[in-house]
C-alpha cells in the first residue's frame, strides 16, 4: 500500500460505513437494493452527515474570513512598507511584523481553507471506494463494503448512466453525457450564486477595496473551468456528492450572510432595517392592543376603624 493509500484507509473506512449504513435504511424502507437511485441517496446521505459534521469548521472560517478582509489594509501597508528590499534582515522583519498582525488581530491564513482540506480527502476516499468497486471484478471493499455490496455499488445505474462512467469514459453513453453536463451546470451555478452573494451582500467598502476581494472575483469566474474539467473526469457518483455539497454551503452560506453579515456590508444593513420593521411592527400593536383595551383603574376599598362605644355617643358640635 502506498503513502496516500495508507493516508486513505480510515477515511475509505469510514465511507463505506456511511454508505453502507443509508443503503441499508434506504433497503429496509422499500428501495431496490441495486438502483442507482438507492445509491445516489446513500451518497447525499454521505454528504449530509459530513457537512452537519463540519458546521462548527464553518463559521470558524466565516469568522476568519471575516478577519483576514478586515486585516487586508493593514497587511498592504507592511507589504508596501518593505516593497522592494530583496535583503534578508527586511524579509524577516516584514514576516516578524506580518505574524505580529495575524497575532494581535487572532487571524489564521489557514483557518478559512480547513474545511476545504479536510473535504478533499473525503472526495478522494469517495472516489477511491467508486473506484475500486467498479474496477474489474468488483472487489469489496476494505470495510462494511462486501462483496455483493460491491458488485451491487460497481454496477448501478441511474437513468440508463452507470454512476462509475464518467464523460470521458462514457464510450458513446448519451445518457451519462446529459446527466454529467446538467450537474455541471447546476455545480457551476450553485458556487456562483454562493460566491457572488458574499462579494456583492457580505462585504463592507473596505473590504472591497482589499487585495483580497480582487482575488475573489478572480476566483469567481476561474471556478467554471474547474467543474468542467471535473464533469469530464470524474464519474457520476463523485459528481453527485460535489453537486450536492454545493447546494448544501450554498444554502449555508445565505443563512450565514442573513443571520450573522459583515458589519457595515450591505447583508447587514438589511439586517438592520429587518429588525426595525420589526420591532416598529410589534410597537404599533402593543399600542393598538393598550388603545383596544383602556386601562380600568383598581378600585381601592378603606377598611373603616372599629369604633368605640364612647366615640360613637359623642356628636361632632354644630358650626352656628
Amino acid at each position: 500500500m502506498d503513502i496516500l493509500g495508507t493516508i486513505l484507509w480510515p477515511i475509505k473506512w469510514v465511507i463505506e460505513a456511511i454508505l453502507v449504513t443509508f443503503h441499508t435504511l434506504l433497503t429496509a424502507a422499500g428501495m431496490d437494493t441495486d438502483a442507482g437511485l438507492t445509491w445516489v441517496l446513500s451518497i447525499v446521505g454521505l454528504v449530509l452527515v459530513v457537512r452537519a459534521l463540519l458546521i462548527p469548521l464553518f463559521v470558524k472560517q466565516i469568522k476568519s474570513q471575516r478577519r483576514m478582509l478586515e486585516v487586508a489594509p493593514q497587511l498592504k501597508k507592511i507589504q508596501d512598507k518593505y516593497r522592494g528590499k530583496k535583503d534578508q534582515f527586511s524579509r524577516e522583519a516584514m514576516q516578524r511584523e506580518t505574524m505580529a498582525l495575524y497575532k494581535r488581530t487572532g487571524t489564521n491564513p489557514l483557518a478559512s481553507c480547513l474545511p476545504l482540506l479536510i473535504q478533499m480527502p473525503i472526495f478522494f476516499g469517495l472516489f477511491s471506494v467508486l473506484q475500486g468497486a467498479q474496477s474489474e471484478g468488483n472487489p469489496a471493499g476494505i470495510g462494511f463494503l462486501n462483496q455483493e455490496l460491491a458488485t451491487s455499488f460497481g454496477t448501478s445505474e441511474l437513468l440508463g448512466a452507470p454512476l462509475h462512467l464518467a464523460i470521458s469514459t462514457a464510450g458513446g453513453n448519451i445518457n451519462v453525457i446529459i446527466i454529467a453536463a446538467i450537474m455541471v451546470v447546476l455545480m457551476t451555478g450553485s458556487q456562483f450564486i454562493t460566491q457572488l452573494q458574499i462579494m456583492s451582500k457580505n462585504q463592507s467598502p473596505e473590504m472591497k477595496n482589499s487585495p483580497m476581494f480582487k482575488q475573489q472575483r478572480v476566483l469567481l469566474y476561474l471556478l467554471p473551468l474547474v467543474f468542467a474539467f471535473s464533469g469530464f473526469t470524474f464519474p457520476l457518483g463523485v459528481m453527485f456528492y460535489w453537486l450536492v455539497s454545493n447546494f448544501w454551503t450554498m444554502v449555508q452560506q445565505f443563512l450565514v450572510i442573513r443571520n450573522m453579515p459583515t458589519p457595515g456590508s450591505e447583508a447587514a444593513l438589511a439586517r438592520e432595517n429587518r429588525i426595525a420593521k420589526r420591532n416598529a411592527r410589534r410597537g404599533i400593536t402593543i399600542v393598538e392592543e393598550s388603545e383596544a383595551k383602556p386601562a380600568v383603574e383598581p378600585k381601592t376599598t378603606q377598611r373603616q376603624q372599629p369604633v368605640g362605644k364612647a366615640r360613637a355617643k359623642k356628636k361632632p358640635a354644630t358650626p352656628r
